[in-house]
């Protein structure tokens, strides 16, 4: 269906778009140019609406980019992107963002195995493999957060609040 850059694409399309609206200059300038009216934007205005790649700057909004725009990010919000969207490759270098990540991991393995269950290491790394390629990090941050308990000999994890 849609592919990992058609959503790459969608989600910065949104990013930016929200930051815009968050700033009132930017939310004045966008209003002024999707009207037309915006003959004398600010150039503090006109470089970050530059970079909109679906609205020029006489206020034309590329409409096929906007439709599959939208198509992208509905499709984000369905169960067939996981399907679609890959394994994390690499873990944010600070360390509370690696562990704030790899806890939110280990709790949608639990998620999905069952809160209550006991897996052994080689069904743990498994069930983590599915969402990251550094497995030990992940399964190490979470043990150092407290959210992943383990057996003295790490034969077997559970979910710390499930002892």
């Amino acid at each position: 269906m849609a592919l990992s850059s058609d959503l790459d694409g969608a989600l910065a399309r949104a990013r930016m778009l929200f930051a815009m609206l968050a700033a009132p200059t930017l939310r004045a300038g966008l209003g002024a140019r999707l009207t037309g009216s915006a003959v004398d934007e600010d150039p503090g205005v006109r470089g970050p609406l530059s970079a909109l790649d679906w609205l020029d700057a006489e206020g034309r909004i590329d409409l096929d980019t906007v439709r599959a725009t939208a198509e992208s990010l509905g499709f984000l919000r369905s169960d067939q992107v996981l399907l679609e969207v890959g394994r994390l490759e690499e873990l944010p270098v600070d360390i509370e963002e690696s562990r704030e990540v790899s806890c939110r991991i280990v709790r949608t393995v639990f998620e999905r195995v069952g809160p209550g269950r006991r897996l052994g290491e080689p069904e743990l790394n498994a069930a983590l493999a599915m969402f990251t390629a550094n497995v030990p990090v992940v399964r190490r941050d979470a043990v150092d957060a407290g959210v992943l308990a383990r057996t003295a000999d790490g034969g077997s994890y559970w979910l710390a609040a499930d002892q």
